[in-house]
């Protein structure tokens, strides 16, 4: 009796399917030419995974897998559905803690309910999910979307249209993702996704318009109101950058101009760029002593410095208290 065919399927990775040929080249699960759609595969489905089948690369579109119980607790890493495609599937109430669905398509896939806790989701196909009180805690999803890969591919290959048209996906993707880390009292992950949420719709301005330059001053700022540390940034890089301008220009005290002279000694020109630093830092912050007073062109810079040290200060309170208070 002849051995029966065996499922032509061999994922990325090398790995290859041992299920039967069902007569075009591939098993049931690796078949992308038959219809899964509305079948009840959650039992089915477990079963295959428990007995060790392939995981990687299965092809359920629109197939039916509410409740699916899919944790490897046997397994450390869970199991790994990298390849695989859920287009439309519904996943409503599904366990998948732990598992590896990296390079996948979950788009438009029903996840209501559903568990993701410490699922890994690199370069997957996220478009269009449902959310709606699913666990979102602890999942990786990599340094960027799939689709914001593609943008930025896209942009260096002069793809100006496919580059946009993947910066508003992503931006839609990781709006999802806020909506579904706010309903779950994840703020930390909250603040990461709207953060690159207007990154991503920054991406999707044409470069050197008012929007863009705005968009790039106030993430220089503040990083969208979600990164108190930038405000501290720009204000030691304004403190600095006045500090020498003062050295430059000159300051005065005990009626004396302070700035720089080639033809001082060296310690008597650090002590005029100590002294400029002073007055920079009771500048910005409008403590304002008295003790040394702006003169000339430096006037102009005080001005320009106090006010920007009282709004960056405000600023760093709003965005401070913002990420404590969520």
């Amino acid at each position: 009796m002849a051995d029966k065919p065996i499922c032509q399927y061999v994922s990325p990775e090398g790995k290859k399917c041992s299920e039967i040929d069902m007569g075009s080249g591939y098993c049931f699960w690796h078949d992308n030419k038959f219809d899964k759609g509305g079948l009840e595969l959650s039992q089915k489905l477990e079963r295959y995974a428990k007995r060790g089948g392939l995981l990687q690369g299965l092809e359920l579109k629109r197939a039916n897998l509410e409740g699916l119980n899919l944790v490897n607790f046997e397994n450390h890493h869970g199991y790994d559905l990298s390849y695989s495609n859920f287009y439309r599937a519904n996943l409503k109430g599904a366990h998948l803690f732990n598992n590896t669905i990296k390079h996948a398509s979950l788009m438009k896939a029903d996840l209501r309910e559903a568990s993701l806790h410490c699922c890994n989701l690199e370069s997957t196909n996220l478009l269009g999910i449902k959310l709606e009180n699913t666990r979102i805690d602890n999942m990786e999803l990599g340094e960027q979307l799939l689709q914001e890969q593609q943008a930025f591919e896209a942009r260096r290959n002069r793809a100006k249209e496919d580059a946009e048209d993947l910066f508003l996906q992503s931006e839609e993707i990781y709006r999802l993702l806020r909506k579904g880390a706010e309903n779950q009292g994840l703020f930390e992950m909250v603040g990461r996704f709207t953060y690159k949420e207007l990154r991503m719709r920054h991406a999707q301005y044409p470069r050197f318009s008012k929007r863009h330059l705005i968009s790039s001053f106030v993430d220089l700022l503040c990083g969208y109101g979600e990164k108190p540390e930038n405000v501290i940034r720009f204000s030691l890089g304004m403190i600095i950058t006045c500090a020498f301008c003062y050295f430059l220009f000159g300051v005065s005290f005990q009626d004396q101009i302070m700035q720089l002279d080639l033809g001082n000694s060296v310690s008597e020109n650090v002590m005029a760029l100590l002294n400029s630093f002073y007055f920079s830092v009771v500048t910005f912050t409008t403590l304002g002593y008295g003790d040394i007073t702006p003169v000339g062109i430096s006037r102009l810079i005080a001005a320009v410095e106090a006010f920007t040290g009282s709004f960056s200060l405000a600023l760093f309170v709003v965005v401070f208290v913002k990420q404590m208070t969520r």
